[in-house]
Parts: structure tokens; sequence; C-alpha cells
């Protein structure tokens, strides 16, 4: 009865411990056979300020390479994007809405765009929203992952990628197109006025560092594809990505870089690496 009773204590402390993550965007990661330490930060892929706090600056010094979600400086990653952008199986956009929402989504990405929805008929819907990001903030769109490429050909150091293109545009295979497309006509219906709001949410929550509120924003999303397919966006890839993370920690000094949202929660990145018995601390 009493190895049950520390076995509860210790899921509950776990628990708790998942749930207040100290408010930081930089982790550092030891212990487990890792000899120097590396570090894990939370990115946003837009925004309107991608300068690197101090504190990242001498992590990215300290390291001798990076790791993104992708290999961002890959020649052959725009290339293996185009082609991985269509939908399968003869999908079109058109064939998932009425003709009368096709003719909204139609009018508003060619005001918006420029591309007529026919053009980009077969592209997979999310890809489409995608391209709609600069649209949903006011100013010219920065980008964190840019810099801390910059920093790193600085150093004159590698950028590697956690998971391929391939692998990442397969999640929006595994979502349903009908509710990327969904999504996408709700978005024109709106005249990105909601998009607008919660990437702002999001940008103000980034600021903060608060990777606890991050997470929770992403499950209270109106948007059901971040909300309601946390797992294929979020939680599967965070596991994925944890026998990357130990064997290049254990190999060298290592900058991960990924988005924040994937940090928090029980299946965030931390809490895994720390399931795994591996000390993550947040850097202040």
């Amino acid at each position: 009865m009493k190895r049950i009773l520390l076995s509860l204590l210790a899921l509950f402390a776990t628990q708790a411990e998942a749930q207040n993550l100290e408010k930081s965007l930089l982790w550092k990661i030891s212990g487990n056979g890792i000899k120097e330490a590396s570090y894990l930060y939370g990115t946003i892929h837009i925004t309107c300020d991608a300068t690197l706090p101090q504190k990242a600056v001498k992590a990215l010094e300290a390291t001798d390479q990076l790791y993104l979600e992708l290999d961002m400086d890959d020649p052959t990653l725009q290339q293996s994007m185009m082609q991985s952008m269509m939908m399968k199986d003869g999908k079109t956009m058109s064939s998932l809405v009425s003709a009368e929402d096709f003719k909204i989504v139609d009018e508003f990405l060619t005001k918006q765009l420029g591309y007529s929805a026919q053009m980009l008929n077969t592209f997979k819907p999310f890809m489409i929203s995608a391209m709609l990001y600069p649209k949903m903030i006011d100013c010219e769109m920065q980008s964190v992952e840019g810099n801390l490429m910059t920093v790193i050909k600085e150093q004159q150091e590698e950028v590697f990628g956690l998971e391929s293109i391939e692998e990442q545009m397969n999640v929006f295979d595994a979502i349903p197109y009908e509710v990327q497309m969904k999504e996408l006509v709700k978005t024109a219906k709106n005249n990105l006025a909601k998009d607008k709001q919660e990437m702002q949410l999001f940008l103000d929550i980034y600021k903060s560092e608060d990777i606890n509120a991050m997470y929770a924003a992403t499950q209270k999303s109106e948007n059901e594809i971040t909300s309601k397919y946390e797992e294929i966006l979020l939680s599967n890839r965070n596991k994925n990505w944890i026998p990357i993370i130990e064997k290049v920690a254990k190999e060298k000094a290592t900058f991960f870089g990924v988005g924040a949202g994937h940090l928090g929660g029980e299946m965030g990145v931390i809490q895994l690496l720390r399931k795994k018995g591996y000390k993550v601390e947040a850097v202040f």
C-alpha cells in the first residue's frame, strides 16, 4: 500500500510540474549521459519582432550546431515542399465544399493573394491558410528561425532538421482535408478577423514566455486543426523527436529550436525528456 501511495504522489507531482512550467522559452538539457549541456528554445514562426533575447544568443554561443524542426538551409527544401503541397487521391478544394462556399473562397483568395481558388484547387487547404499568415499581422513578417540561422552562420556552424519536409507535410494528410477546408471557408467568411485576433493572442503569449498559456491557447483555439488535432499536430511529432534529441545531445552540444507550442503539456518536449531521465531547467 505504501508503494502505491508513493507512486501516486510521484505521478501527481509530475503532472503538477507539467502544468506549472516556469515562464521561459529557453531550457537547458543536461544529465543522463549528456557531457556538455544542450538547449531547447521555443520559437514562433511568424512575428513582428524576432529579436533573440541575450540568453538565447549566449546559448547559441555555448553550443556547436542548430537543430530546427526542418533543415531550413537545405537547397532542396523548396522543391520538396512544392511536391508535398497537393492533396492526395485527386481531391480538390471545390469537391470539399458547396459551390457557394467555393465562390466565397475564390473571391477572398483573389483579393488577398492574387490567385484564384481554381488555380490553387489541388493544394492542401492548410497550405493556403499558411500563405495567408503574413496578412494576419500588421507589420512586416519576421522569423525567429531566420534569426537563429543568421547567428549560426556567423558562427560557421551547421543547421539540421528534426524531421524531413515530407514527414512534416504528411501531418496535413492525416488531418482531414474537409476540416482544413472548413477552416479556410471560415477565414474567408470573416475576412481574416478571427485569425488576426487569434494570431495577436499567440504573439502576446509568446512575448510573455508563458509556455503553459501557449499550450492552453492551442487547446482552446476556435480553429479545429489546432484544437482537435493536437495529437497529430504536436504530440506525435514530439515523441518522434525525442530519440533524435537524445542521440544528438549526447554527441554534441546542440541548440534545438522548435515551435513554442511543442514545449508545454504532459506530452510536450520538456516533459518527455524529463520522463527519459534528463534534467531540463528553465533559463532566465
